[in-house]
């Protein structure tokens, strides 16, 4: 049995749409989201969690990122380019989120037999599905020149399109990733390109900061050639579903869970001005 079939047959799925809710749709939230979400698959008072979500013209920071010599400098760069910043607790650096970009969570109860890698495997096996009408070969191995670098960076011919990370808290796993559908993935890493070039100026960084090469970065409307949409690639992920065996329910917030959802907001809030107090 496969990656796939085995989290998806005869499985029982929410899907939590959330990928049209426009400008008003902060990042800072969608962290909140996933952390509510993981805690009630954890406590089994839900079923497993697909959810989509897109973000509109913001840089998520890593906290590394943050004690950059001169982020200020590299913060007030993307001001002016007319995105928000914002600083994530948990591991990575600095990715871009804009209309053109859908995010998936895949959120399941963490078993001891769930390994880190297998959060990474499900993901990358759910992308090959999504994508296997579009006639490319999809690769999972790190692309360096690429922003927010990592072993399972999802690449077509040696040009990156999506990162994965995953969350484990209190019982439940939420595997995340960032898909660039549209658009220009190389006029992305330029954006952080010069964030980091405005945010180091040549003194030794506090950590070895990405060489980001644009070149090594891609939408996969560049890369199939076809007029892909965040619509079709999320009626393509239904399709995966339905093709796999999962009963899946479309779905909203129950109130147990919209309750938890205001509880971890406001510490992610918190974190976050504590994060940028400290080194902004």
């Amino acid at each position: 049995m496969n990656t796939l079939t085995n989290h998806l047959a005869n499985q029982k799925w929410r899907f939590i749409d959330q990928s049209t809710l426009g400008v008003y749709f902060e990042a800072l939230q969608s962290f909140a989201y996933d952390d509510a979400l993981c805690i009630a698959v954890g406590n089994g008072t839900s079923d497993s969690i697909v959810r989509t979500w897109v973000h509109h013209d913001t840089v998520v920071l890593g906290i590394q990122d943050s004690r950059l010599p001169f982020v200020q400098d590299g913060i007030h760069y993307l001001y002016q380019q007319g995105y928000n910043v914002i600083v994530r607790n948990s591991g990575g650096l600095a990715v871009v989120l804009d209309e053109g970009i859908l995010n998936i969570s895949l959120i399941l109860k963490e078993e001891k037999k769930f390994s880190i890698n297998e959060g990474y495997e499900l993901m990358y096996a759910f992308i090959q599905q999504i994508l296997s009408p579009y006639g490319v070969k999809v690769d999972a191995r790190e692309i360096v020149g690429s922003y927010c670098p990592g072993s399972y960076d999802l690449s077509v011919n040696g040009k990156k399109f999506a990162g994965i990370s995953q969350r484990r808290i209190r019982g439940g796993v939420a595997v995340q990733i960032y898909l660039c559908v549209t658009g220009s993935g190389s006029e992305r890493a330029k954006l952080i390109q010069t964030f980091y070039s405005r945010a180091v100026q040549g003194p030794p960084a506090s950590f070895d900061y990405p060489k980001i090469r644009p070149e090594t970065m891609a939408s996969l409307s560049e890369l199939t050639g076809e007029e892909l949409s965040i619509p079709l690639i999320s009626h393509r992920l239904l399709l995966t579903f339905k093709e796999h065996g999962a009963h899946l329910t479309s779905s909203t917030f129950t109130e147990a869970e919209a309750q938890s959802y205001e509880e971890q907001y406001m510490r992610i809030i918190q974190r976050n001005e504590r994060i940028s107090a400290k080194y902004l």
